[in-house]
């Protein structure tokens, strides 16, 4: 049995569809005989349920998580225990003991300024990776997002799990990510829609040690921005937004209780206006990525 926990410093992390640890426990007989620590390269709650999935967890222990999340690790083949704080080997232990139950799905989304629910905002955070489906993550297109490893392209590594290196920059040669730069290779289901439609493709014919460079169009990214994301509000109806300013990257939650990344672009004494179009929407991506193995 694997358990996978999320992680931060020694203790669960409270936000699943923000943690960008998880510590995965391999159990024998009721008793854990290994562990490591895997990132999530910040991808959201849907593709952390394909995540989970391709490293064969059995059980998840987590602290708070909305109910889309739990239906999609659900979905995965994934039990969940929520509501867990403090230690995790402590909260694994506890739960292997049975003395370690679940809450259920609890939206709890730690809101920086105040009052929980739809329309709070909480900050994003420097230095947090967002996204919904994936590191380069697509959250429109495919299967990731439903939480189950529907494949959406043909190809010789199409839903296998593999390990890339990569390098990603703009058209005047500036890096915005690289995994070489992390020291470790990014894992993902192969067609799963854990990626951007551009980065799945160029890897879904590679073969282990090759190389490609790709040029991606924005339609091949994150698409074009849409004036139909771009939100304002009268800020009396936003409760903690009195508080940001122009430029600020933070969270609102939908009605299911799901955060979603949006950046500050106005604002008055009145209104804010917030623009939900991906931060890399419009933009050309070249990548340099390398396959360095392919699992199943």
């Amino acid at each position: 049995m694997r358990i996978a926990a999320t992680y931060d410093n020694g203790s669960i992390f409270q936000h699943f569809g923000r943690t960008e640890y998880f510590k995965v426990y391999d159990v024998e007989d009721g008793k854990i005989v290994s562990s490591q620590v895997i990132g999530s390269d910040g991808i959201g709650h849907g593709a952390l349920a394909g995540l989970l999935a391709g490293h064969t967890i059995d059980v998840l222990i987590c602290g708070g998580l909305g109910g889309g999340a739990m239906n999609a690790l659900t979905r995965a083949g994934i039990t969940v225990i929520a509501g867990a704080q403090g230690d995790a080997d402590a909260a694994v232990e506890a739960y292997l003991r049975g003395n370690l139950e679940s809450s259920g799905a609890n939206c709890d989304h730690h809101h920086h300024h105040g009052e929980d629910g739809e329309g709070c905002c909480g900050h994003h955070g420097e230095g947090e990776e967002e996204g919904c489906c994936g590191h380069h993550g697509e959250a429109e297109e495919g299967g990731c997002c439903d939480g189950g490893p529907r494949i959406i392209l043909e190809g010789r590594n199409a839903g296998k799990n593999v390990k890339v290196h990569y390098r990603g920059t703009f058209n005047d040669g500036t890096e915005f990510d690289s995994s070489y730069g992390r020291g470790e290779p990014l894992e993902f289901i192969c067609g799963a829609g854990m990626m951007i439609r551009g980065f799945d493709r160029a890897v879904a014919d590679l073969e282990p040690g090759q190389t490609v460079d790709v040029h991606l169009m924005p339609e091949e990214a994150y698409g074009m921005p849409d004036p139909a994301n771009v939100l304002t509000i009268a800020i009396a109806q936003l409760p903690g937004s009195e508080g940001l300013n122009v430029g600020e990257r933070v969270y609102l939650t939908n009605a299911a209780g799901q955060p979603f990344p949006v950046t500050v672009t106005a604002k008055d004494e009145t209104n804010i206006t917030l623009d939900a179009n991906h931060e890399m929407a419009g933009k050309e991506l070249n990548f340099r990525i390398e396959l360095l193995e392919v699992g199943e």
